[in-house]
């Protein structure tokens, strides 16, 4: 008896199963379906932040700096008082000069008195008409004299207000460049500070030839529309990679080619409230190019790039998925725009690449951009029982996320009777 039921236990394990095809099993992958959508279109560009306004600050006359009248880095005003340069002898040399205007003036009342005596005198033929007119024409120096006084106080008064170096506009003041007690020359105008103004500031674009024959090209064939507002769009995007807050408004597109470059250069102002863009840092610009009315968008996880350099997409067609080389634009919001290589219609994979290959047969499901783990629970439930039944796969994704990962191993293990379950259960 013993040999027997051992014999016909030997047989009932050689009657195994047929193990499943797993090259014939559909890995579930991820998919959006790319439709035409109304998109504007930009292009990147290269950009230099420059100050609206800047002022240097320079010596307009000689002296040794007495005082430092502001704190550097600080916000200053138009007018207020900056550097105070040693101001006694220019207040030397104003005095000087109005005593020579009072010296002018006294010798001009005497020579118009004895202008208007000789003026008598000749009539009476007292003097002769030579003595009259020296007589006239020394009173008439003698106001010239005067005038050239004033000059001189007025140029002296002049010399003694540039020893208060003032702010010629609002900003805001750098570092100081020289220190007190130090020697500044009118002559060499010795730089003392900058000033600039960061409310509100330029940005300087430069874009190739070839790019604005491309744009060119695109507009007239219709591919981009023209906007229908005459304000062009220029947004910033920071070193981060954000958006810079404020939109720009474009000035002006240059008319000239630099030939040692071969581009033209646009200008853009922004509000800069923040004070986030600074004059000199390199930036790159998004500027609005027309309306794309059948752009296609994908997004960005689902571009693939080759060894070679290429951006390619896994597409899925007839049930099999294929890699599909493609020409990338700028990215938005949504997704980044295909220029060639895809069509309306065609169903890109975004998540489960790790598990398919180029020609293997795959399980489109629409892809949920804010879901956690939804192919790897779809894979577990298929490698659970791929025969379970249509239900099988998103009741075994409910439970897996319900589940430790030690449950989810032992899941595996159980097989095809795991799914059914996990169905029953929740009907």
């Amino acid at each position: 008896m013993f040999s027997l039921a051992a014999a016909a236990t030997l047989a009932a394990c050689g009657d195994d199963p047929a193990q499943p095809d797993m090259s014939a099993m559909k890995v579930p992958v991820s998919v959006v379906t790319v439709e035409p959508t109304p998109t504007e279109i930009y292009t990147q560009l290269p950009g230099r932040v420059e100050a609206i306004q800047e002022a240097e600050i320079r010596a307009r006359v000689t002296g040794i700096v007495q005082e430092i009248n502001f704190e550097q880095g600080s916000e200053v005003k138009q007018g207020q008082l900056l550097f105070t340069i040693d101001p006694a002898p220019y207040e030397a040399e104003l005095n000087r000069a109005r005593a020579d205007l009072l010296r002018a003036e006294a010798d001009a009342g005497s020579a118009r008195v004895q202008a208007e005596r000789y003026a008598k005198l000749v009539k009476s033929n007292a003097i002769s008409r030579q003595e009259y007119d020296n007589a006239v024409a020394a009173a008439k120096q003698a106001d010239a004299a005067i005038a050239g006084a004033e000059a001189a106080v007025r140029s002296a008064e002049i010399n003694l207000g540039y020893t208060r170096v003032e702010s010629p506009i609002d900003g805001r003041i750098g570092k100081s460049l020289v220190t007190e007690g130090a020697l500044v020359s009118a002559q060499n105008a010795t730089q003392m500070a900058t000033v600039q103004q960061l409310s509100r500031v330029y940005v300087d674009i430069t874009q190739s030839t070839t790019q604005l024959a491309a744009l060119r090209k695109a507009l007239e064939s219709g591919v981009l529309k023209k906007n229908s507002s005459e304000r062009v769009a220029v947004q910033v995007l920071l070193d981060d990679g954000s958006v810079y807050p404020h939109d720009g408004t474009l000035l002006f597109s240059g008319v000239a080619v630099d030939p040692t470059t071969g581009q033209v250069t646009l200008r853009a102002e922004f509000d800069n409230p923040e004070e986030i863009l600074l004059p000199g840092m390199f930036v790159r610009v998004r500027v609005q190019q027309g309306m794309d009315e059948s752009a296609l968008l994908v997004p960005r996880q689902a571009i693939q790039r080759t060894p070679d350099g290429l951006n390619t997409l896994m597409v899925v067609r007839d049930g099999v998925v294929n890699p599909v080389a493609v020409a990338v634009g700028p990215d938005f919001e949504n997704g980044s725009l295909i220029y060639k290589g895809l069509q309306a219609g065609d169903m890109v994979v975004v998540e489960g690449f790790q598990k398919i290959r180029p020609g293997a047969p795959v399980q489109p499901m629409p892809w949920n951009p804010g879901g956690q783990g939804q192919n790897g629970n779809a894979a577990q439930g298929a490698a659970g029982g791929q025969n379970a039944g249509p239900n099988a796969g998103p009741n075994a994704d409910q439970s897996g996320t319900q589940q430790t990962e030690s449950q989810g191993a032992s899941q595996g293990q159980a097989g095809a009777a795991a799914a059914p379950t996990t169905a029953t259960a929740k009907d």
